[in-house]
């Protein structure tokens, strides 16, 4: 009674956790067909958002503004610029002339300008452009007592608390009167410090002719000083062929040590987001979006609800919260950036005499694009969670869980190591050498020496003795010791999960076979009757094979016995030795165990028996 008792729990145990493993195959094909939907629906709004004609619209304009030459000087355009003089030069050559397009390339007039430019006679130029200027104050740094006699002056680094607010020059016109901003256009960050809005500004003219006698005048009025740091150049442009709004924004830093360096952005972004049939149906793929946020959200509520604590020690559920929280900021981010657009477009396209600021739209709309990037790369990070049931990705997800401690510590020597050779090269090159000449320039360059994109010469003759020790020590123990030694730690470990998984230590289950699974459950519901129909005919042949069994005068309990066993070696032939399921780990009951003893106990009877049959018929074949 207490045997059976053992049986029957062990039955249910076994039906138990074939249940639940068909509801987890269930639930996870589920989530991953709806997780599917949407990351094509993410895909599609995404992609949506951006077109090749960005690209060539930004192209075409820095080549316009960038390249072309000052007439006369093949060599000098904003890139090359590094004089005060080379400066005026570009504002009164290329940048006049890229401004101002007046007529068809045969001087005639086509269409009516009313009193706009027409660049490269697509882009019209929105507004006017504006430049501004950004100084600082005297004596905003100290002269040596030994040098105070030959320089008085000192005009130090931009700082928002050294920057100069006070009029200069002829103090007529606003170029000549600091101006406070009044846009919410975030601060610009080049290459010597953070500018602020506000400064020195005018706007130029409609006309090409007036907007060259401005220039003239500043230049013969020294409107660039010693104390100036930082000149703007800002203007707009739409094409209405591809609906594309064109940033520009031109930028000259003057460095406390003379010179200039220039750098400049060019944002092509779409303002007008509903015009065609397209745009609606990207309109909808947003609303979806929405829709599945909603939905993930509530899911990940109630599984936070369930398991409490529990739920925070998964790294999965941790990607699923950050992925909801990227989600939810760039729904922030596009809402905020849609009412912007509808309270500010309207007025900034009706002040064709003054400057338009689309830069501060031309910025939001660029950390939508941003968040909305970086949003796609984690959804595409989380289908890792759903093939992780693969045996590869399982033994690559084995592998990291089980060696991060090694690598973990192996980092910090690393690190400690890479770093002590960046500050090295960066006090040692750091003054000649533009790779070192910060101490995040020296630590992305060597990352580039471990890649092989290195500037030997220049290390060289920065340092012809420290230079070459430098080089050939940081390529020896970090090139060929420590990144070795890195991947040697993962090798060793994924050896050991690979033998693991030789002797049966694998995943509940694959995804694939599920998939498999779950389509010839499918098929076997089509086929039941043919299935029953194969069943009577073996059943039909069995008996057919007992039948002449009797007629050839076995014993009818041999015939009993070779039945049972014929069931037995089915049943457990098809459980155990079936090629669908042959590489599941699986663990073997209690019932299941008394199967296999009774049926090797007959297979040991049946082997003594055919022992003793093969020994009598040696026995009569010695005797003949």
């Amino acid at each position: 009674m207490a045997e059976a008792s053992r049986w029957h729990r062990g039955g249910a145990s076994k039906h138990k956790l074939h249940y639940r493993k068909e509801v987890e195959i269930t639930t996870t094909l589920q989530e991953l067909l709806l997780y599917f939907i949407f990351l094509i629906n993410l895909c599609i709004l995404t992609f949506g958002m951006v077109n090749p004609h960005m690209y060539y619209l930004n192209k075409v304009m820095s080549s316009l503004f960038l390249d072309t030459s000052v007439p006369g000087e093949e060599r000098t355009n904003f890139k090359s610029i590094r004089s005060i003089t080379d400066f005026w030069k570009f504002m009164e050559g290329p940048l006049l002339e890229g401004l101002y397009w007046d007529s068809w390339y045969n001087n005639q007039q086509l269409y009516n300008l009313k009193n706009s430019s027409r660049i490269y006679y697509e882009n019209i130029l929105l507004g006017v452009p504006r430049v501004r200027q950004l100084k600082v104050r005297n004596n905003t740094c100290k002269v040596y007592s030994s040098f105070q006699s030959l320089m008085s002056e000192c005009y130090g680094k931009y700082t928002s608390a050294n920057e100069d607010l006070s009029n200069f020059g002829l103090q007529i016109n606003t170029e000549w009167r600091y101006s406070t901003s009044n846009t919410n256009s975030p601060w610009h960050w080049g290459f010597l410090g953070v500018y602020r809005n506000g400064g020195y500004i005018f706007t130029l003219s409609k006309s090409k002719s007036e907007t060259k006698n401005k220039f003239i005048d500043l230049r013969l009025n020294s409107w660039i000083t010693r104390g100036t740091r930082v000149i703007f150049i800002d203007f707009s442009l739409y094409n209405a062929n591809v609906n594309l709004f064109c940033i520009i924004r031109l930028v000259a830093e003057f460095p406390a040590t003379g010179g200039i360096l220039t750098s400049w952005q060019f944002y092509s972004v779409k303002l007008l987001r509903y015009v065609s049939y397209y745009d609606y149906f990207i309109a909808s793929c947003e609303i979806t979006f929405c829709i599945f946020l909603f939905v993930f959200t509530t899911q990940e509520v109630k599984k936070i609800k369930e398991f409490k604590s529990a739920y925070f020690k998964s790294i999965w559920n941790w990607l699923e919260l950050l992925l909801l929280l990227l989600c939810f900021v760039a729904v922030s981010f596009n809402t905020y950036c849609n009412v912007q657009i509808f309270l500010l477009l309207g007025e900034l396209l009706e002040s064709t005499e003054q400057y338009s600021d689309f830069y501060f739209l031309a910025c939001w709309h660029i950390y939508y694009n941003n968040i909305i990037a970086i949003t796609i790369f984690f959804a595409w990070i989380k289908i890792f969670k759903f093939i992780s049931f693969n045996k590869t990705m399982s033994q690559l997800s084995s592998t990291l869980s089980r060696c991060i401690k090694d690598i973990v510590g192996f980092a910090i020597m690393f690190f400690i190591i890479f770093f002590a050779y960046a500050q090295l090269g960066f006090l040692i090159f750091g003054s000649q050498v533009d790779d070192f000449s910060t101490f995040q320039n020296s630590i992305f360059a060597q990352f580039r020496i471990v890649l092989g994109d290195f500037n030997f010469a220049g290390i060289q003759q920065a340092n012809p003795i420290l230079g070459p020790i430098y080089f050939i020590t940081f390529i020896f123990f970090v090139f060929f010791v420590l990144l070795n030694m890195f991947l040697a730690i993962i090798n060793d470990t994924y050896s050991e999960v690979k033998a693991d998984y030789s002797i049966g230590r694998r995943p509940d289950f694959e995804l694939g076979k599920m998939i498999k699974q779950s389509y010839k459950n499918v098929l076997e519901k089509f086929r039941l009757k043919k299935a029953r129909k194969d069943e009577d005919k073996k059943t039909k042949g069995s008996g057919d094979l007992a039948e002449q069994a009797r007629r050839e005068g076995f014993d009818e309990n041999e015939i009993q016995k070779a039945e049972q066993m014929k069931k037995w070696k089915e049943r457990l032939e098809k459980k155990y030795y079936s090629t669908e399921i042959q590489d599941d780990y699986q663990p073997v009951t209690q019932e299941e165990f008394r199967e296999l003893f009774l049926y090797a106990v007959e297979l040991e009877k049946e082997l003594h028996y055919i022992n003793l049959k093969l020994n009598e018929v040696m026995r009569k074949v010695s005797a003949l």
